[in-house]
């Protein structure tokens, strides 16, 4: 598979255009919110099953976390989409809150530790 390094942008042109191609449109958010719940639960299944106590049938499909991160962020798209907002400004106002609230939250690593030294 290529690899194209999106921007939020490009994720939400892209996955406009996909939906667009369809008279259905856009789910309406409610849907779409159940739509992104149903994905953190396949996300929390795969985890569970890559990294946590219980292992996959031999029967189940297999999947991995990194396609239902991408599921999830398909249906983010969507629902930013068809709100009409725009995911890097929720994104850098997320940043923001976590960059100032946050900042002494944890404990930090220390200078060298950010060098590799």
């Amino acid at each position: 598979m290529e690899n194209t390094h999106l921007n939020l942008e490009d994720v939400q042109k892209r996955v406009d255009a996909y939906i667009s191609q369809f008279k259905e449109g856009y789910f309406s958010p409610l849907s779409l919110i159940a739509r992104l719940s149903e994905e953190t639960g396949e996300l929390a299944r795969e985890v569970n099953h890559y990294y946590g106590e219980k292992p996959k049938k031999k029967t189940e499909k297999e999947n991995t976390v990194e396609e239902e991160v991408g599921d999830m962020i398909f249906v983010l798209a969507c629902l930013a989409n068809s709100l009409d907002f725009d995911l890097s400004d929720s994104f850098e106002k997320s940043m923001q809150k976590f960059e100032t609230r946050d900042k002494n939250r944890w404990t930090k690593k220390e200078e060298d530790d950010h060098h590799g030294n």
